[in-house]
């Protein structure tokens, strides 16, 4: 079992950053890539970013390219998503989450991953 704790949340006026992290703990986490999904009220749970388990390749969902950026530190068993110029689009409950799969891969498909974190809340207000 991996276990996912996130923080970093909270409440921020538009244009504004927040730093999410996310703490993994209970297996080897250099084995697992890593993805940030949300999910705004009413709506489905979609993708955000994702990086690999080297840290060499990420992807982004569009709307977030070139605003939001993914890291992973593996001596300290974390992943954090830097998120800049925040909208209120942005606004929804974030999910760490993780899969075991090749060095190099990403993932993007919620469906795809094993574990995940109980959600850290992001608001983003005019």
């Amino acid at each position: 079992q991996v276990q996912l704790v996130e923080s970093g949340g909270g409440l921020v006026q538009a244009g504004g950053s927040l730093r999410l992290s996310c703490a993994a703990s209970g297996r080897t986490f250099s084995n697992y890539a890593m993805g940030w999904f949300r999910q705004a009220p009413g709506k489905e749970r979609e993708f955000v970013a994702a990086i690999s388990r080297s840290g060499g390749r990420t992807d982004y969902t569009d709307s977030v390219k070139g605003r939001f950026a993914i890291s992973r530190d593996n001596a300290k068993n974390t992943v954090n998503l830097q998120m800049n110029s925040l909208k209120p689009d942005d606004t929804g409950v974030y999910y760490c989450a993780a899969v075991s799969r090749g060095y190099t891969v990403v993932v993007v498909t919620p469906g795809a991953y094993d574990y995940w974190g109980q959600g850290t809340q992001v608001t983003v207000s005019l």
